[in-house]
């Protein structure tokens, strides 16, 4: 069975760091693309960063450009999100997500085209 665990989530004051992990089961990453979507209160869910199954190339939107980086270790079959430089605006729950997604494609954050979730890990960013 598919399954995706999100950890790491936490309070954080701004200008800290938190990293984030996907574990991912049932599947491998080589076979699947991984984004990291979030979704603040009141607001829709948004991509924040993918990483293609294709080559492992990473994509970020606008926002977390050299803030955010993702990466997986196939070893672990674990994705991250390393986040640093968070602001209060990062506020979220953030959920992995996995599709089966080529080349640059998983960077349109099209929700539907990814088959599975993860259940979320709150991230809060407040002094």
């Amino acid at each position: 069975q598919l399954q995706l665990v999100e950890s790491g989530g936490g309070l954080v004051q701004p200008g800290g760091s938190l990293r984030l992990s996907c574990a991912v089961s049932g599947f491998t990453l080589d076979d699947y693309s991984i984004a990291w979507f979030r979704q603040a209160p009141g607001k829709e869910r948004e991509g924040v960063s993918c990483i293609s199954k294709t080559d492992g190339s990473t994509y970020y939107v606008d926002s977390v450009k050299g803030r955010f980086a993702i990466s997986r270790d196939n070893a672990e079959n674990t994705v991250y999100l390393q986040m640093n430089s968070l602001k209060p605006e990062d506020t979220a729950v953030y959920y992995c997500a996995a599709g089966q997604i080529g080349l640059s494609y998983c960077s349109n954050y099209v929700p539907w085209s990814y088959d599975y979730w993860g259940q979320g890990t709150q991230v809060t960013v407040s002094s």
